[in-house]
C-alpha cells in the first residue's frame, strides 16, 4: 500500500497525516501525550483533512484531557520495592540476584519474584518480566478462546501474542487469525476477555457500525464496563485506549 505522512498544524493541535489507499478518514489520539494521527485517503486535498480536524477539535481536545489527568506509571526500573501489575492486581517486585537463569513467579501474592545472574541489567531484568508475562498469557488464551468461541459463533484457527504500540489487538478475520498485545498480561481479566472477543466479533463485522455494536451486545453484554475498566487501568508509557 502507498502511504505518505507529512506534520500538519490546526489551530493548536499538531497532526500526523498519513495519506494511504483508504476509502474513509480516521482520526486517532494516542496516549500518552495525547499524540494525534490522521489516516486519510490520498483523493483527499490538504483543506479537506484541516476541515475534518477542525470539526474534531471539541472532542480532541476532550481526549487529550482524559490522557493528561489519568494516573500513570513512571518508567520501570525494575527493581526490588517497584510496583508491576499482573492481571489487574498491584504487586511489589523483589530481584534476587544469583540465579543461574532469569525466571519469575509470583509469591504469596504480594511479590513477583525476579531471580537473576549476578549483574544483570535493566534490559534484561525487563526480558525476563516480560517472558514470564508472554507465558502466563498464553496459557490462559486457550481455555478463554474455547470458552467464547460458541458464544460468538467463529472459530480462531491462530492465537498470537506480541508487544503493539497503538493496539490492543488486531485480526486477520479471513485467516482466523488474532493478535493480542503481550501488556494485556497486566490488566484484569474481564479486560483480556473484553479485547479476545472484541476481536472475535470483527470475524463477523470489519467496521465499528450499528451491527459491530449489536453483536458485542449479544454476545458480552458487560462489555461497555470492561472496556471502561481497560481504559481507566493506570496508564504505563505505551498505553493507549479502546
Amino acid at each position: 500500500m502507498n502511504t505518505e505522512s507529512y506534520q500538519l498544524q490546526v489551530a493548536d493541535v499538531a497532526v500526523e497525516v498519513v495519506r494511504k489507499n483508504i476509502k474513509n478518514l480516521h482520526i486517532g489520539v494516542y496516549p500518552p501525550e495525547g499524540r494525534v494521527r490522521v489516516a486519510a485517503p490520498i483523493r483527499l486535498d490538504e483543506e479537506a483533512i484541516r476541515l475534518a480536524v477542525v470539526s474534531k477539535l471539541s472532542w480532541i481536545h476532550k481526549r487529550q484531557a482524559r490522557f493528561a489527568s489519568q494516573p500513570r506509571q513512571s518508567e520501570r526500573e525494575f527493581v526490588t520495592g517497584e510496583s508491576h501489575y499482573f492481571e489487574g492486581r498491584r504487586y511489589r517486585l523483589d530481584v534476587i540476584e544469583g540465579a543461574k537463569r532469569a525466571s519469575a513467579r509470583l509469591r504469596n501474592r504480594a511479590f513477583i519474584e525476579l531471580r537473576v545472574p549476578q549483574g544483570a541489567d535493566r534490559a534484561a531484568r525487563e526480558a525476563a518480566i516480560y517472558h514470564w508475562y508472554r507465558r502466563e498469557l498464553q496459557a490462559r488464551l486457550p481455555v478463554l478462546c474455547k470458552e467464547w468461541e460458541p458464544k460468538v459463533g467463529v472459530e480462531v484457527r491462530e492465537l498470537r501474542v506480541k508487544r503493539m504500540k497503538t493496539l490492543w489487538g488486531s485480526c486477520n478475520a479471513q485467516a482466523g487469525r488474532i493478535w493480542l498485545n503481550l501488556e494485556l498480561a497486566k490488566k484484569p481479566p474481564a479486560c483480556l476477555a473484553f479485547v479476545l472477543v472484541h476481536e472475535m466479533i470483527h470475524f463477523h463485522e470489519r467496521r465499528h457500525n450499528d451491527r459491530f455494536y449489536a453483536l458485542m451486545n449479544a454476545a458480552m453484554p458487560q462489555w461497555r464496563t470492561y472496556r471502561d475498566e481497560l481504559n481507566s487501568a493506570p496508564l504505563a508509557h505505551e498505553d493507549w485506549k479502546y
